[in-house]
C-alpha cells in the first residue's frame, strides 16, 4: 500500500491542528496495528503509512513543506520521513504505543532482541555567503561520532566470546505480566530489550560495540539554499548498537548577509542611486550580480523608486530550478553644494516648469 497524500491515509482535513492530527494516527494505528492483526500483511502496510504520514504532520516545518510541495519537497530538501521497520516506528512513538496498548493485551515492545537498533542521529551546521548560496557548494565538516569498534565488529563483545540469551526474558527482549484477563508486555531491564548479554566485554570499547571517533565529511550544498534549510547524509550518524545500522547527520545551513544585495524568496534586491539629471536624461548602467556586473538601461524620466528586473540574475529555486530576478531599485541623490552656475540653470528650469 502506498499513498502519497498524508491527510487521506489518516482521514484528516488539509487545516487539522495538532490535537486532531494525534487522535486521528491513534486510531489508525490502533485498528491496524500487527498485534490485532497477526498476519495481515495489509493492515501492515497501512500501519507504517500512518506512522509516516503522523511523522511528516506532527512536525510543523516538514507541514509546511509538505503542504507546499509534497513528498518531492522533503526529498529534495533532505527532511527524513519514513522508518526503517517496525521497531524503528515504536522507538519512535513508543509514548503513544504506551497509551494505546499499556493495558489491553497487545505488546507494545516487541522483543527487539533479534532487530538491529538504529543509531543516534546527529546534527551540526555550516557557514556560506550569499555568493555560494547562489551557485551552490561543497563544504568539509569535522564531526564527533560512534563508529562500530573495530576490534569486537560492533558487537561489544570480547573476540574469542559470544552473546547469551538472556537469562530473565528468555532471549525474548520483553518480560510478560499477566494480569486477569489482561496481557502486559515490557522491555526486559536486565538486556534492554536486546534479548541477549555479553559474556566477555569487549577491551576495546567496554562492552558498548562503538567507539567515539572524529571524522571529516564533505557536504554538498546545492544552489539555491535558504538560511535554516537542512540537508541529510544519510548513515553519517552515530552507529547503531552491536552493529544496528547507523543514523543520518543532519547539516543546517547558515547563509550569512550580503553587505549590498538583500534576498526576498528567490529574487535579489539592490539599490542604485542615481544624479536627478541622471533620472531626468536617462543613462546606461553597469550594475553588479551575483553572477557577475550586468548592463541596465534606466529611461529618460524614470521616477525614485523605480524598479528594475534582470531576469533570471536571482536566485535558484532548490526544488523547481526556477531562477528568480535581480531587482535594481533607483534612487537619488541631492547635492548638498552647487555652484553659481549650477543653481542659476536649476533656477530656470523651475520657472519654465511652473
Amino acid at each position: 500500500m502506498k499513498n502519497d497524500d498524508y491527510y487521506e491515509v489518516l482521514g484528516l482535513p488539509r487545516d487539522a491542528d495538532a490535537v486532531a492530527i494525534k487522535k486521528a494516527y491513534r486510531r489508525v494505528a490502533m485498528d491496524c496495528h500487527p498485534d490485532r492483526n497477526p498476519g495481515d500483511h495489509t493492515a501492515e502496510e497501512r500501519f507504517k503509512a500512518a506512522a509516516e504520514a503522523y511523522e511528516v504532520l506532527s512536525d510543523p516545518e516538514k507541514r509546511q513543506i509538505y503542504d507546499r510541495y509534497g513528498r518531492r519537497g522533503l526529498d529534495r530538501q533532505g527532511m527524513h520521513h519514513g522508518f526503517h521497520g517496525m521497531d524503528d516506528i515504536f522507538s519512535h512513538f513508543g509514548d503513544i504505543f504506551e497509551g494505546l496498548f499499556g493495558g489491553g493485551g497487545f505488546g507494545v515492545h516487541r522483543g527487539r532482541g533479534r532487530q538491529s537498533q538504529t543509531g543516534e542521529h546527529l546534527q551540526t551546521s555550516v557557514a556560506i555567503d550569499l555568493q555560494e548560496a547562489a551557485v551552490g557548494v561543497e563544504r568539509e565538516v569535522a564531526i564527533e561520532r560512534q563508529m562500530p569498534c573495530a576490534r569486537c565488529q560492533g558487537s561489544g563483545a570480547r573476540p574469542g566470546s559470544k552473546r547469551i540469551p538472556c537469562v530473565a526474558c528468555g532471549g525474548a527482549g520483553y518480560q510478560t505480566v499477566r494480569q486477569g484477563f489482561f496481557v502486559m508486555q515490557s522491555t526486559c531491564g536486565h538486556c534492554h530489550g536486546e534479548g541477549t548479554r555479553i559474556d566477555a566485554a569487549c577491551d576495546e570499547c567496554r562492552g558498548r560495540g562503538a567507539v567515539r571517533t572524529e571524522r571529516t565529511l564533505k557536504v554538498k550544498i546545492p544552489a539555491g539554499v535558504e538560511d535554516g534549510m537542512h540537508l541529510v547524509l544519510r548513515g553519517e550518524g552515530d552507529a547503531g548498537p552491536h552493529g544496528g545500522p547507523a543514523g543520518d547527520l543532519y547539516v543546517m545551513v547558515q547563509v550569512d548577509p550580503h553587505p549590498h544585495f538583500q534576498r526576498e524568496g528567490h529574487d535579489i534586491f539592490a539599490r542604485v542611486t542615481l544624479s536627478f539629471p541622471e533620472m531626468v536624461l536617462g543613462t546606461q548602467l553597469t550594475v553588479p550580480t551575483l553572477y557577475g556586473k550586468e548592463s541596465l538601461t534606466i529611461p529618460a524620466g524614470t521616477d525614485v523608486g523605480s524598479i528594475f528586473r534582470l531576469k533570471g540574475k536571482g536566485m535558484r529555486d532548490v526544488h523547481t530550478g526556477k531562477m528568480g530576478d535581480h531587482c535594481v531599485e533607483i534612487m537619488i541623490t541631492i547635492p548638498k553644494k552647487l555652484t553659481r552656475t549650477q543653481r542659476t540653470l536649476l533656477e530656470e528650469f523651475l520657472h519654465e516648469t511652473t
